[in-house]
């Protein structure tokens, strides 16, 4: 593909999320998502850990790349608190990896659903909620004129 077309793509993809924060929601949550199965993967699947273990370990991985993505991108928030808004998401993210976790349990364990999948389930009823509250409490995002932002 010629260099003009990819500049093009680009200038066009960075156009459009500039303007929709559940755009730019949707596109870090699902980094911080395969981040997350990619880790539950190579450390359940591949090195033999338990997958609750593995699941608490991904998310913790998956933790640092979405506080990042969100703060700097999705709510382009340069607030100087970084560490206040650190603690609130991670109390945010400590809770869903707390519902996570049960999910996790009653889908693997008790519904016989297979881990992976499990995970993309719980991690997308996870997700909602902590658009919620990122927006709303941690980064307080103000949109400026567009409903869906």
């Amino acid at each position: 593909m010629p260099k003009e077309y990819m500049d093009k793509y680009i200038s066009l993809f960075f156009e459009i999320t500039s303007r929709y924060v559940g755009l730019r929601y949707f596109i870090s949550g699902s980094t911080a998502g395969v981040t997350d199965i990619a880790v539950l993967y190579i450390l359940n699947t591949i090195l033999g850990i338990y997958y609750l273990i593995s699941a608490i370990l991904a998310f913790l991985v998956a933790f640092f790349v979405s506080f990042l993505l969100h703060k700097f991108w999705t709510f382009k928030s340069h607030e100087e608190a970084t560490h206040r808004q650190m603690a609130i998401y991670l109390l945010t993210s400590l809770f869903g990896l707390s519902l996570n976790t049960i999910l996790m349990y009653i889908f693997v364990d008790h519904i016989h659903v297979q881990v992976i999948l499990s995970q993309i389930i719980v991690g997308l009823l996870v997700a909602c909620v902590s658009f919620f509250i990122s927006r709303n409490f941690v980064f307080k995002y103000k949109p400026e004129n567009n409903i869906l932002q």
